[in-house]
């Protein structure tokens, strides 16, 4: 057994498919097809996370709140290269604050601080998602038996 599979109750390629529930909402945020405020753009954002709830409900690993920030930091890395991809059409290169710079320390300071960004937000949604599975695990116990 993994040492990923052991101390989080899911193998890397599960964590991973969790996290990447996740993904389209950053294409099509990014993208601008689903505008914000609409029930579908609700859905696209707290969908992902209520599974990996269900599925750590459903599971029950050894740590849920640390696999579920493992999930949420994965999801962060989603975002953060779905900025990074969709940049120009997104997010783009508008700072007013930074005129003063080159054009090029422009980019890496706002795509480094996007990825920063990023990667906190993925986090935090998954010590969000965390908290809650933790919570609803302590409500519901575990059911005993050798059939777990």
């Amino acid at each position: 057994m993994s040492g990923a599979r052991r101390t989080l109750g899911f193998s890397w390629p599960a964590l991973v498919a969790l996290a990447a529930l996740a993904a389209p909402r950053v294409v099509l945020h990014d993208l601008d097809v689903v505008p914000e405020g609409t029930i579908v753009a609700a859905l696209l954002a707290i969908g992902p996370p209520l599974c990996w709830v269900a599925a750590v409900l459903w599971r029950r690993p050894p740590r849920p709140f640390l696999t579920l920030v493992v999930v949420g930091a994965l999801y962060g890395v989603f975002l953060a290269v779905g900025h990074q991809v969709f940049w120009d059409s997104s997010l783009g290169m508008d700072a007013p604050g930074l005129a003063g710079l080159a054009p090029g320390a422009r980019e890496v300071l706002l795509r480094g601080a996007a990825v920063m960004s990023s990667l906190v937000t993925g986090t935090m949604v998954g010590v969000a998602a965390g908290a809650v599975a933790v919570l609803l695990s302590r409500l519901r116990p575990a059911p005993a038996g050798p059939y777990r």
